[in-house]
């Protein structure tokens, strides 16, 4: 019998559909009738609204409905929310940013919805926004995240006084101002995290459906769960009864965090569709995506650190300025404070630590979650710090962070911010790593690129990241009458595997073949609550569905005792068969669960059916942590670098799927590295207006900047899941943008003398610092 058995490095199931072009993707739901819709959005940043004329545009060819923020309010609407609270230092809740579905009164960044027009096609809704008349007075705009925060600069809301929505705080200020007090040298650096468009392959598709004989939504949306938005959607905005509306999710084209918020999009098209008892959809094209996606990111932090005479940190101190663009977003409070702020100690014995967030307004599209959501900046502002202190201080990387590390006897280790690490063993995958790389011969290869001209470097980054915990995930195994086996499951697969790792988990369990299990996701009428992000599903999803097949088979033992007629204690399993110990008598769980229907076969108070649940409450996050070591050269005459090796060891606890597992570390170090080498979100100003708008003008990383990866793993089981796996879908993306740019820092620190280059370190940056370096030199 062929299984998919934990471990196993299959190829993913869903595969098969998705690389033919059979899979079905929101935009692919196909509803008679349905009209088409288009949203008018701001081209200015920040101005008052004087007035709105749809009179031209309601008389236009096609056109059903065009309503603004005035029908918005006549409706009595809600706001879309921001959930998470967060508390100020003087005990006061944070401020709120009123966000209506459409603009009423004021818009606060470019691409803000204005209008919804509806009408038979998606030409003639998109025609007639043409000839709504928008007026307006303009404002000025502010986009710098720290001028937002001075005297005189454009207030976003009146009663948000210097634009900052909270002052948030964490640690022990006094015992970290005693030990910078005693300390033998203070090391600062500024660190600047450059703001990223996720640039999903698919966009935010929307199709919403109404019956009013059940007076019912239903809503399909491209998301990482859809009990997120049932929930929300109708509750806080629409103001009506969950039940009264049904979420779906059908395949997903990547998310990253991006996809797990409630957006205008999807009220637009609901409340509409229930307006005119007609489908509405709504398909953004790109440059929609480049104005209104949440964006991620976008941090300036001033990092301090107490350091004794041995090079030891003794504590750290750090001030962040976090942009929250022009509306506090669904998670956007939650990313730059407790997501990963809790992490900025690293994997590094620091005794003490205090931070300060502010959480500033200003004229850009509102950030949140992006893959990593708080954890990469907490792990690049550390390790950038620890790297300068190294240089300050005299000692090579590695050298800085064997006096720094965690020792693997000190776990369980708890944080002076209050994580519990389960295990570890830092220094080990570090020196791994080092001798994957070859880093004891590289000054032979820097010395022989020399000679070419070029300028080499080798850096390492260490990550660790909090995931894998959070909600409960509930997974509900059947049997089906045709003998195959169901997983309902309430996360939601955006390219991840779901379908395939599931499956393995289930296959190894009770020993049906993995072909015979089918994931079924994306549907509030059929699956329980959940959702995917902070690498979360399989160290819970996963656990649940593991959970859920081990009380499969208890009862199953019980079942077949007595279909065999023997005691439960002499039924033995093994891969998907259970017999009578020391007899030739034996069924195949598919057996049982026939068995089970039969009331002759079940025990007082048994339930008909082997099909089981099990709802896991994760006791405690998972932290997953790996070395990152990457070689590059620098062209001085044009500032272009070419990363010429990349070495990865990484702890994930145990593997489901080592194929899989690498294919998630591929994709996550390619968005990291665009992130320290390209990406960047600019808007200009005192307009406030998007420049970086297109793929034209935004840098997306390509297949030629990144070489293969020598990805290596060095697993120490995670001890607070019964899988003993840690989190792995965001890691690329936290180690990758220290590992690059401390190789950057070394190749060009003997040209330059810097220590420290902000992201993203383009041609045109390395190119000015080399000839500022020249100037100076001559």
């Amino acid at each position: 019998m062929v299984k998919f058995a934990i471990g196993q490095g299959v190829k993913r199931v869903e595969d098969n559909r998705l690389l033919k072009g059979t899979g079905l993707y929101t935009d692919d739901i196909e509803v008679e009738g349905a009209l088409a819709s288009y949203v008018l959005r701001s081209p200015v940043a920040h101005a008052v609204i004087t007035s709105i004329d749809t009179s031209a545009a309601k008389d236009a060819p096609g056109v059903v409905a065009v309503y603004t923020g005035e029908d918005v309010k006549a409706d009595g609407l809600g706001d879309l929310p921001c959930v998470p609270p967060v508390t100020n230092r003087d005990g006061s809740p944070r401020a709120d940013t009123p966000r209506p579905i459409l603009a009423v009164g004021k818009v606060r960044h470019v691409g803000e919805p204005v209008a919804f027009i509806v009408a038979e096609t998606a030409i003639q809704a998109r025609d007639a926004a043409e000839l709504i008349e928008f007026d307006f007075e303009e404002l000025d705009a502010t986009v710098d995240t720290e001028g937002a925060t001075k005297d005189g600069a454009p207030q976003l809301f009146d009663h948000i006084p210097n634009n900052v929505a909270f002052d948030w705080e964490s640690g022990d200020k006094a015992a970290v101002d005693s030990a910078f007090d005693s300390a033998h040298k203070k090391v600062e650096v500024r660190i600047v995290n450059n703001r990223i468009v996720v640039n999903s392959m698919e966009v935010r598709p929307v199709v919403a459906e109404y019956d009013p004989e059940t007076d019912r939504s239903t809503l399909w949306s491209s998301t990482q769960g859809p009990h997120v938005f049932q929930t929300l959607l109708a509750e806080k905005v629409l103001n009506i009864d969950p039940a009264k509306l049904r979420c779906r999710t059908t395949d997903v084209g990547g998310g990253f965090g991006m996809k797990i918020f409630l957006y205008p999009e999807q009220a637009l098209c609901t409340w509409a569709s229930r307006k005119l008892k007609r489908a509405v959809r709504n398909l953004p094209d790109r440059s929609e995506a480049f104005m209104t996606d949440a964006q991620g990111r976008d941090n300036i932090s001033y990092a301090e650190a107490a350091v004794d005479a041995d090079g030891v940190i003794q504590a750290l101190r750090v001030k962040t300025y976090a942009a929250l663009g022009g509306y506090l977003h669904h998670m956007g409070a939650f990313i730059p404070t407790n997501a990963g702020t809790h992490m900025l100690s690293g994997v590094y014995k620091v005794p003490q630590v205090y931070v300060n967030v502010l959480g500033v307004l200003n004229n850009t599209t509102p950030t949140d979650a992006y893959r990593g959501a708080g954890r990469p900046e907490a792990a690049y502002l550390i390790e950038r710090v620890v790297d300068v202190v190294g240089q300050e201080m005299g000692l090579t990387p590695d050298e800085v962070r064997r006096r720094n590390f965690i020792p693997p006897e000190a776990m369980p280790y708890t944080t002076p911010l209050g994580n519990v690490y389960d295990s570890g063993e830092f220094q080990t995958l570090m020196e791994e790593c080092m001798e994957k790389s070859g880093w004891a011969s590289f000054e032979e290869r820097r010395k022989e690129a020399a000679g070419r001209g070029k300028l080499r470097g080798i850096g390492m980054g260490y990550y660790i990241e909090k995931c894998g915990g959070g909600n409960p995930e509930t997974a509900d195994v059947r049997f089906t009458d045709e003998g195959k086996v169901e997983i309902r499951i309430g996360t939601q697969s955006n390219g991840q595997g779901h379908e395939t790792a599931y499956a393995q988990i289930l296959s190894d369990t009770i020993g049906v073949e993995g072909g015979d299990i089918k994931v079924i996701q994306g549907d509030t009428d059929t699956v329980p609550p959940g959702m995917t992000g902070g690498s979360r599903s399989v160290p819970v999803g996963g656990a649940a569905v593991l959970l859920a097949g081990r009380q499969i088979l208890e009862k199953g033992k019980k079942i077949a005792a007595n279909a065999m007629e023997a005691a439960a204690a002499d039924i033995e399993f093994s891969d998907g068969v259970f017999t009578v110990a020391g007899t030739d008598k034996s069924m195949t769980i598919m057996d049982v669960a026939k068995a089970a229907k039969d009331a002759a076969n079940l025990d007082e108070g048994m339930t008909p059916g082997l099909d089981d649940s099990h709802k896991r409450t994760p006791e405690a996050a998972t932290y997953p942590n790996g070395c990152h070591i990457v070689e590059l050269e620098v062209d001085p005459d044009t500032g272009t670098v070419e990363i010429e090796r990349y070495t990865i060891v990484d702890d994930f606890g145990e593997t489901i799927n080592p194929l899989m597992l690498a294919g998630q570390v591929h994709g996550g170090i390619v968005q990291g590295v665009g992130q320290a080498l390209t990406e960047h979100t600019v808007y200009e100003e005192g307009s406030g207006q998007l420049v970086t708008g297109s793929f034209m003008d935004y840098g997306m990383p390509r297949a030629d900047l990144v070489p293969m990866f020598d990805f290596n793993l060095h697993n120490v089981r995670c001890t607070t899941n019964p899988l003993g796996i840690k989190g792995s879908g965001e890691a690329g993306a936290i180690g990758a943008p220290p590992a690059v740019i401390s190789a950057l820092v070394d190749a060009l620190h003997a040209t330059t003398g810097i220590t420290h280059i902000d992201m993203p370190a383009t041609p045109l940056v390395i190119w000015d610092l080399i000839q500022q370096a020249k100037q100076k030199a001559a």
